[in-house]
């Protein structure tokens, strides 16, 4: 459950009770009323029904910019409901307010942003010139490249244009980087090809497809429902931050045929990845408040799919090329 407070001028008391009434909140009472003459009002609204009560409460509060909206999680509450007046679990407890806030603070592209990706990109290049599987799992680990990928598929949900360029901008700067940082490492260090970690990531089939689909699409569900992401991020770094150290490798070494592999197993991975989280934001309904807001967001929905799917299509097809002809 979660615990909303209103804040809000006096007359609005009767709405929010109705409100309250309307999506069966298990409690509503007015609290104190403060000096400029604004209402506390508390209801206790169970997950399944709170993003209703969120967007209805907007919309009749939305001419009263000093009014506060105020959602608390709660970890217990006594006495539990009856067992038959709990409902069916909500297939998505995060508010689309939640998602929101919890991938927009982490798109930022800041010093520390910077920082984990060169770090990572380093641990990544060493532990696959060394064939080290530790390694490249702990640079994994340290890839801060989840949260530009769900805010891509989360922005085009919402028809959020700012929101898509940041973490579009965001996303490719940090592989650009991870790609530039590996060709300066793969100039300087000597190495061999002999590394089955550094070669398998030069290779791309259908099972690659497959694993980015995967990895896009846990990453936007673990951020749905409210679950740790961590691994989730793990999974999505493996996807993404080999193949880019793999094709900035290649290229220092001038390896032109082993970089062009690896850069098509970053391309499938990184459309995969955004294909994946979108499929999910939109099986789960994410979408804005406003009816407007909402067709803006239909419609770049349709527009990302199809420029994904006809991409997807594209390296598909290239991969099958790179199968066939001779090299």
């Amino acid at each position: 459950m979660k615990r909303v407070e209103v804040l809000a001028d006096a007359g609005s008391s009767k709405a929010v009770a109705r409100i309250a009434e309307k999506y069966k909140a298990v409690d509503f009472h007015l609290s104190y009323q403060v000096e400029d003459g604004r209402q506390l009002m508390q209801l206790l609204v169970t997950d399944d029904n709170l993003q209703e009560v969120l967007d209805t409460l907007q919309g009749i509060l939305g001419a009263q910019p000093y009014a506060r909206i105020v959602v608390t999680s709660l970890e217990i509450v006594l006495p539990k409901p009856p067992q038959s007046e709990k409902k069916k679990p909500s297939s998505a407890t995060e508010t689309r307010e939640a998602l929101y806030v919890s991938v927009e603070k982490n798109v930022q592209l800041n010093l520390n942003y910077v920082l984990l990706v060169i770090l990572s990109t380093v641990v990544a290049a060493i532990g696959l010139i060394d064939n080290n599987v530790a390694v490249v799992i702990g640079a994994m680990v340290i890839a801060p490249l989840l949260s530009p990928n769900l805010a891509l598929g989360l922005g085009t949900a919402l028809g959020d244009v700012h929101l898509m360029r940041k973490s579009l901008v965001t996303n490719f700067s940090g592989i650009g980087l991870a790609v530039v940082l590996s060709i300066a490492m793969g100039a300087v260090l000597p190495f061999d090809l002999t590394s089955d970690e550094l070669i398998g990531r030069s290779s791309v089939g259908l099972d690659s497809v497959i694993l980015a689909l995967a990895s896009g699409a846990a990453a936007a569900l673990s951020l749905t429902t409210g679950l740790s992401s961590v691994l989730v991020g793990v999974m999505v770094a493996v996807a993404l931050l080999p193949p880019a150290v793999t094709l900035g490798l290649m290229l220092g070494i001038r390896r032109i045929d082993l970089a062009m592999g690896a850069g098509l197993l970053l391309a499938v991975n990184l459309v995969c990845v955004n294909l994946a989280a979108k499929l999910v934001f939109l099986f789960k309904g994410v979408r804005p408040r406003k009816w407007l807001e909402r067709e803006r967001a239909r419609r770049s929905m349709a527009a990302y799919l199809s420029v994904w799917l006809l991409t997807l299509a594209i390296l598909v097809a290239a991969i099958y090329a790179r199968k066939i002809l001779p090299p």
